[in-house]
C-alpha cells in the first residue's frame, strides 16, 4: 500500500507518495536524512493500491513537483512519467527522488 496525499500550490499540485511501510521512519546515513516520522502528515493522505494511486495521480494536472518515497512508490512515479529512473537517490536501500516541473 502507498500513502498518497495531493498538495495544491500555487503553481500547481505536488504529488506525495511514501510506502506505508516507511511512513513513520526515521531514515539516515552520513548527513543525509528523510525524516519521514515528523513529517508523515506531508504524505499521510489516502492509503492506496498501486493501481487507485495511479488511477488518481493521473487525473491530477499540471502535477508542478513530487515527493515520493520506497520501492512500490517509487516504480509508480517512473511509470506515471513523474520522475526519472535517473533522478533516483538511495538512503540505505529506500528510493526516494523529488521531481519539479519547470513549465
Amino acid at each position: 500500500m502507498i500513502y498518497l496525499k495531493i498538495h495544491d500550490t500555487e503553481n500547481g499540485s505536488m504529488v506525495a507518495m511514501c510506502d506505508e511501510a516507511l511512513i513513520d521512519k526515521l531514515l539516515s546515513d552520513g548527513e543525509v536524512v528523510l525524516d519521514i516520522k515528523t513529517y508523515n502528515s506531508f504524505y499521510k493522505g489516502k492509503k492506496v493500491t498501486k493501481d487507485e494511486a495511479k488511477s488518481i495521480v493521473e487525473q491530477v494536472e499540471p502535477i508542478y513537483s513530487a515527493n515520493v518515497i520506497g520501492k512500490e512508490s517509487i516504480e509508480l512515479a517512473i511509470s506515471l512519467k513523474i520522475v526519472e529512473k535517473s533522478g533516483v537517490l538511495w538512503i540505505k536501500d529506500v528510493p526516494y527522488a523529488h521531481s519539479y516541473s519547470m513549465d
